[in-house]
């Protein structure tokens, strides 16, 4: 326990987004003065307020500091509280608080703070309701994402599945891969196959059949054996993972799911894209989280493991040509460049990926069918880059000319400082090195209106390329980019902004749209490769409702499991545009996980729901069926 607490509530204020109260508590047994408090949360507060009882004596994007009054002293047992008015949003949920807090006693040393929930004042915040029900399985069998076709009768439960006789070596080392995820994924429980026979199994029977469709495959029961046709290992491997499920589901509920004895399923995936992406810029995620995280996809079958490495809180990837990317711009602490954010303390925390780590878990990630998309976000997001690497600066340009949307200035790489094409390509040639992926993402979202505008070397680009604004010189800089990838051998994709001040060549390019599904539509219009990842269903640091107990971000609103589960990404796209939509993707932003359980609070069930959204046909869904089922699927 701390020496210090602070508690924070929040009140309703007419025409503004209300008043936040702080209470510090001294709990040591000396008086407490001089000193510094410093907190972090997403409920930032606005360039304009009024504070009583103290004065804001900095504020980075979601680091704040406070002073108390000249010469305050808090005795032990005592307390010292100050109210602001005036932030840049309303908070919606009890998480909308305090992520981390930390003293800085008048000997310059930092202390931590214990902290509580966000307390709401002056009304009924309602109460959080339940997100999953017990379900119903009409059918008995353990399966998700649910396969494209079924026609199956249930009978006796085999002991283990085996290869039949002369079955050849690579399905047999295909069928090791899926033993050892399940393994991974259920250590305490019996393994579903084995790789000799064994009285009381059934065998599993191989056949490749160059009719079925890539990824698809075909299971057919027996009282004797499971025939498993496909095209493919990647087919091959998602039939081996839907008996694995069979199997589990039937174990570990056998009242409610069965094994089959006749009968066949036919499946295939609905879209070629089924991603997801994790931001390990805001936290950090070692190496054995990152690795089980891929495990978890594979089982639910999605495909694309979308690495968001880089923002404005750090980079997290090691590139030789520029240590200082990850010396200075993977370390957050108060004495660090990179000033505390969101979860960070008294203490430094730091975290990055070496070029080892980065093979390790590419090849992981490959031997499971899942490729690794890693993105760089840039020209914005790029506080950590700037930080680490002055040179990137335009020197003359004033340091806050303008704001990004999270609160960062100057967050973003100038298009007109010629060595940002040096660092990134030398950035490039090393990442090439070591994703094999055909898309390179480049972020492209978010850069502030007005970015650039001040300063002289962007004024001049403008002046020489007839550039009219901050959207054309982004449009400029991507162009440059996507040559830069293309002689590379890679291929571009970006958030929807890359569309904006022109975009780039749509032949070659992927664009995600994340602000709504509304903006998909009229990318694939414009003739662009779409997919589809709205933060009002896909967004999984997203609030699961509305009420005030229930934690998760609220700026795209809530969405609870069963609106994530149902959502149509594809909207009103026309029949002739499908072809653009390459898929769809959840998105594991993690500003706000700095737990563990808040993580599986908020991304299951709704990563297995956006899977089978993903993977089954709009008409194979069903809410009540999924809900009986993914109670038993593994979380982080």
């Amino acid at each position: 326990m701390a020496d210090y607490r602070l508690e924070t509530s929040w009140r309703p204020v007419e025409n503004s987004f209300g008043r936040l109260t702080f209470t510090l508590f001294n709990l040591s047994a000396e008086p407490l003065s001089g000193f510094s408090l410093a907190y972090t949360s997403e409920t930032r507060v606005a360039d304009k307020h009024v504070c009583d009882g103290g004065s804001l004596k900095r504020q980075v994007a979601h680091l704040h500091e406070f002073l108390p009054p000249e010469g305050l002293s808090v005795a032990p047992g005592g307390r010292w509280r100050f109210t602001v008015e005036g932030l840049t949003r309303e908070p919606k949920h009890v998480t909308s608080g305090v992520k981390s807090a930390y003293l800085t006693l008048v000997d310059g040393r930092h202390v931590p703070v214990d902290f509580g929930d966000l307390m709401l004042e002056g009304r009924d915040g309602g109460v959080a309701p339940q997100l999953l029900p017990p379900g119903r399985a009409d059918e008995p069998y353990a399966l998700l994402p649910w396969p494209l076709a079924l026609g199956l009768k249930a009978g006796d439960l085999p002991v283990v599945l085996y290869p039949a006789e002369k079955t050849r070596p690579d399905a047999i080392k295909t069928l090791s891969l899926v033993l050892g995820l399940y393994r991974r994924l259920y250590p305490a429980d019996n393994a579903p196959f084995s790789l000799s026979a064994v009285e009381g199994g059934r065998r599993i029977r191989f056949s490749a059949e160059s009719s079925i469709a890539a990824f698809a495959y075909e299971l057919r029961f027996t009282a004797h054996e499971v025939v498993l046709s496909s095209a493919d290992e990647t087919g091959r491997q998602y039939g081996l993972i839907s008996l694995a499920q069979l199997l589990h589901g039937a174990r570990a509920d056998g009242e409610r799911f069965k094994f089959p004895s006749f009968g066949a399923i036919a499946d295939q995936p609905r879209y070629d894209w089924r991603g997801c992406l994790l931001d390990v810029s805001r936290q950090f995620y070692p190496v054995a989280d990152v690795l089980r995280l891929i495990d978890i996809l594979a089982w639910n079958k999605l495909n694309i493991f979308h690495w968001h490495l880089t923002d404005d809180e750090a980079w997290r990837l090691e590139i030789k040509a520029y240590p200082a990317l990850t010396e200075i711009g993977a370390r957050r602490g108060p004495d660090e460049v990179l000033v505390p954010q969101l979860g960070d303390g008294a203490e430094t925390r730091a975290g990055h990926y070496t070029q080892d780590d980065i093979r390790r878990i590419v090849a992981h990630a490959a031997s499971l069918g899942v490729e690794v998309v890693p993105e760089i976000d840039i020209p914005g997001h790029s506080t950590a880059a700037l930080l680490s690497l002055p040179e990137l600066v335009d020197g003359q340009e004033a340091p806050d000319s303008y704001r990004a949307v999270q609160g960062y200035p100057n967050n973003a790489l100038n298009p007109a400082v010629e060595f940002t094409y040096e660092f990134l390509g030398k950035v490039f040639d090393e990442i090439v090195a070591l994703f094999p992926s055909a898309y390179l993402h480049i972020g492209g979202d978010e850069v502030a209106q007005g970015a650039w505008l001040s300063s002289p070397l962007c004024q001049a680009l403008m002046k020489r390329e007839e550039l009219a604004g901050t959207a054309e010189l982004q449009s400029y800089f991507l162009k440059r980019i996507k040559t830069m990838l293309s002689e590379r051998g890679r291929k571009l994709a970006g958030w929807n902004e890359v569309s904006h001040g022109g975009g780039v060549d749509r032949d070659g390019t992927l664009l995600m749209a994340w602000e709504k599904s509304d903006v998909g539509i009229e990318l694939a219009q414009q003739g662009h490769d779409v997919v589809m990842t709205p933060g009002q269903a896909y967004y999984l640091d997203m609030a699961q409702s509305e009420a005030w107990a229930e934690p998760g971000a609220a700026w795209a609103g809530h969405s609870a499991p069963e609106h994530s589960y149902a959502y149509e990404a594809e909207g009103e796209l026309p029949q002739a545009l499908r072809e653009k939509m390459r898929g769809i993707q959840a998105c594991i932003w993690t500003e706000n996980f700095i737990s563990r359980a808040y993580f599986n609070r908020l991304v299951f069930p709704r990563l297995p729901a956006v899977a089978e959204a993903a993977w089954t046909p709009l008409e194979r869904k069903d809410w009540d069926r999924f809900a009986a089922i993914v109670r038993m699927w593994p979380v982080l």
